[in-house]
């Protein structure tokens, strides 16, 4: 068997790389990425290709570029570093600033720490999720809200508390979600 020195690749490899990219180049193509978020997307890698440990910050401007970063992208990324794709999809699964699904334009947070629990912040979310149609971690569909949950806003005093983009509310009732959502619509 012809061993490869460190660093090349051999021609099976290559062949597989390029049967790779050409399948996630229509992964990417069949998304809703245009051809304007996919061409800054290249930039970006092009720009950082050659840099030792770019990976996180090559990763935090196409997130900021086009908005989140599924699979297909994660692959084209790892093409274009030339880094194997577990390293990639690793590093988006374990920071939780990066995000495999689109987000809102709004962020609406609910807290389900103990005070906010106990006082009625169960209910807030369930609110949240009948009126928005979404469950928590989701998206709605037009993208303006996203729906998370937090253990703790540190406003455990004014609970139930639950925040929309940097905005928090504090002792909010079930009764006001409409009103609340409405500033934000």
């Amino acid at each position: 068997m012809l061993k490869v020195p460190d660093g090349a690749v051999s021609d099976k490899e290559e062949d597989q790389m390029l049967e790779i990219q050409a399948v996630d180049l229509d992964a990417v193509e069949g998304q809703e990425f245009d051809s304007e978020q996919l061409s800054v997307m290249d930039k970006i890698t092009e720009r950082y290709k050659s840099k030792p440990g770019s990976l996180i910050p090559v990763l935090e401007e196409i997130q900021e570029a086009i908005g989140y970063l599924p699979k297909s992208i994660q692959k084209k990324v790892a093409l274009g570093l030339g880094v194997p794709f577990s390293e990639v999809y690793g590093v988006v699964t374990f920071y939780s600033f990066f995000t495999m699904v689109p987000k809102g334009r709004h962020t609406v947070r609910c807290c389900l720490g103990t005070a906010c629990y106990v006082r009625g912040g169960k209910k807030t979310l369930d609110r949240f999720s009948k009126i928005l149609k979404v469950d928590p971690g989701g998206t709605t569909d037009d993208r303006r809200f996203s729906l998370e949950t937090v253990r703790c806003l540190g406003a455990c005093g004014l609970a139930p508390t639950m925040m929309i983009d940097n905005d928090t509310f504090r002792q909010v009732k079930t009764t006001e979600i409409s009103d609340i959502l409405e500033d934000y619509r």
